[in-house]
């Protein structure tokens, strides 16, 4: 087995782990794995800053990001813990900026896709494109139902 189809077949069993695509079938797991890369991030490396141009989304495998925005003093302050799933994903659908920073609070394994590599898999491969991109939704109106509902009890 070459390092490139060993490396594809962890980073495959790692999306059929992540739970977010359900709905892809084991051989288009294979092909997705294609298009998404692996990085290992030591404690304390920014993955993203708040700010910059959205080029990627990650998958967490392994591992804790803190999210961190800038209060109106323009002190860091830490918003969110995060230990497994998705993140930074609205910036591979809309290209904006990204809204918070993320650094790995821990030594993390993350799966990441690039706004260019996921615009490839819309071409060649584009039924699991579109399994992709509806899993990221469904995972953002969740939470976006989520925090509705925290700011509903609130209220």
């Amino acid at each position: 087995m070459s390092d490139h189809s060993h490396l594809n077949a962890e980073i495959r069993d790692m999306l059929m782990d992540c739970g977010l695509f359900d709905t892809l079938q084991a051989s288009e797991f294979a092909v997705a794995a294609g298009y998404f890369s692996l990085s290992n991030m030591s404690a304390g490396e920014t993955i993203f800053a708040e700010g910059d141009a959205g080029t990627f989304m990650c998958i967490l495998h392994r591992g804790q990001v803190s999210v961190r925005k800038t209060d109106s003093s323009g002190q860091a302050v830490e918003i969110a813990v995060l230990r497994r799933g998705a993140f930074g994903e609205m910036a591979v659908l809309d290209g904006e900026r990204r809204s918070a920073s993320c650094v790995a609070a821990s030594e993390c394994q993350l799966l990441t896709l690039g706004k260019d590599s996921l615009e490839k898999m819309l071409n060649e491969a584009p039924r699991i494109a579109a399994r992709i991109i509806r899993a990221l939704a469904v995972a953002l109106s969740k939470r976006l139902r989520m925090q509705d509902g925290q700011r509903l009890a609130q209220v």
